[in-house]
């Protein structure tokens, strides 16, 4: 679950956010985004164990941090699921519109956006049945498809473009980064469903979010050593285009050449935006549902999917280029939710509040401090460049 939670819109996200760094310094940032949030996660383990189970992050909050807190995390919450919501309508909407021209069928990227919402929005309305068996079927071919598209691919990589790219671009790509590993929300439910068994949560934590890393890192090797960074369509032209993930897959058509590996490139690509979207979209659905202390009947299901989709849908169609601005957004949430309230909830906890349980995260006020620095720095940084 960990696993397939973060594996979603960086795969398209990351060879774009990060072209103009190169390979080299990317991969070293990228490892240090997984450690901080592997901290955040590994940290909200922590204080969740504190708590009966099913707590979750409001109510975490709530204990630790007070009012405040949990209005902050509330805000935090939201605005992080409707961003990605949003990236991930674009991006649907993007290769919705590919695949149907190629069937001759001709759509505007609004009426496409408005199409994908609709399909996949009434899986999400269903329930989580509907939406954990066809994510198990997507999922079942999606690791498949990655491992044999690298393999095809590894014959055409130039390994002197990794070399590429300089340390003074690599800050516009922090947030995907960051986003990239946004797999801790689900740890609070993953506690339940494991009955508190530390050992099990703590391996399923590190190796579940380890799996990414490594698929993201060989990823972003193979796209940056077929793809050129400068010049006509290379990554830094797609990744200001209107329409960057079609264009990014479209790319490495053309340059390979091959049908097999371009058959299976859209394949992926797409089923990473739809598991991406099926997640968020019931998390984002079930969080409103629960929050707004809503009975599950028809007509409170029928609001509850408004409130779900209708804003995201609604900034797609007056924006329908939204997909990496919506997720570099998304990352500045989600170094808040899931990595700096964590870091101070677990302060408050054991410092302040003197709250104890059997498992403590390692590294004591000095890696707490660490996580704090380096979210805050995430934050920042990606608000100056917002607003510069």
């Amino acid at each position: 679950m960990i696993t397939g939670n973060a594996m979603g819109g960086g795969m398209l996200a990351l060879p774009l956010a990060t072209a103009q760094a190169g390979f080299v310094i990317s991969a070293v940032f990228l490892i240090a985004s997984w450690a901080v949030m592997l901290a955040g996660g590994l940290l909200i383990l922590e204080v969740n164990l504190w708590f009966p189970p099913n707590s979750h992050l409001v109510s975490m909050a709530r204990a630790t941090l007070g009012k405040t807190g949990e209005i902050i995390t509330w805000l935090c919450y939201l605005l992080l699921l409707y961003s990605l919501l949003a990236a991930y309508i674009a991006g649907g909407s993007d290769f919705l519109q590919s695949l149907l021209q190629k069937a001759n069928w001709h759509f505007s990227l609004k009426s496409t956006a408005v199409l994908f919402v609709a399909i996949f929005g009434a899986i999400i309305y269903k329930g989580i049945y509907s939406v954990d068996k066809f994510n198990r079927i997507l999922m079942g071919g999606k690791l498949l498809i990655y491992v044999l598209l690298i393999l095809l691919i590894l014959p055409f990589l130039s390994s002197k473009q990794w070399l590429q790219g300089h340390l003074y671009y690599l800050p516009s790509g922090l947030t995907i980064m960051i986003i990239s590993f946004g797999f801790a929300a689900i740890i609070p439910s993953l506690r339940s469903y494991f009955h508190s068994n530390i050992g099990q949560l703590r391996t399923i934590i590190i190796f579940g979010s380890l799996l990414p890393l490594i698929c993201y890192l060989l990823w972003i090797a193979v796209i940056m050593g077929v793809i050129p960074i400068d010049g006509h369509f290379g990554l830094i032209q797609i990744a200001h285009a209107k329409q960057p993930t079609s264009q990014l897959i479209n790319r490495v058509s053309s340059l390979l050449n091959n049908e097999l590996i371009t058959g299976l490139t859209w394949g992926f690509t797409s089923i990473c935006l739809i598991t991406s979207f099926l997640g968020v979209g019931l998390s984002l659905q079930d969080f409103l549902i629960d929050g707004l202390g809503l009975n599950k009947t028809e007509k409170n299901k029928n609001a509850a999917a408004i409130l779900t989709f209708f804003p995201s849908l609604i900034v797609v169609l007056f924006f329908p280029a939204v997909f990496m601005t919506a997720l570099n957004y998304a990352g500045i949430w989600c170094a808040s939710l899931l990595a700096l309230l964590p870091a101070l909830m677990a302060w408050s906890g054991r410092y302040r509040q003197q709250l104890r349980f059997s498992y403590r995260v390692a590294g004591g006020k000095i890696l707490l401090s660490l996580v704090v620095l380096a979210a805050a720095i995430v934050i920042v940084h990606a608000i100056i460049i917002d607003f510069s």
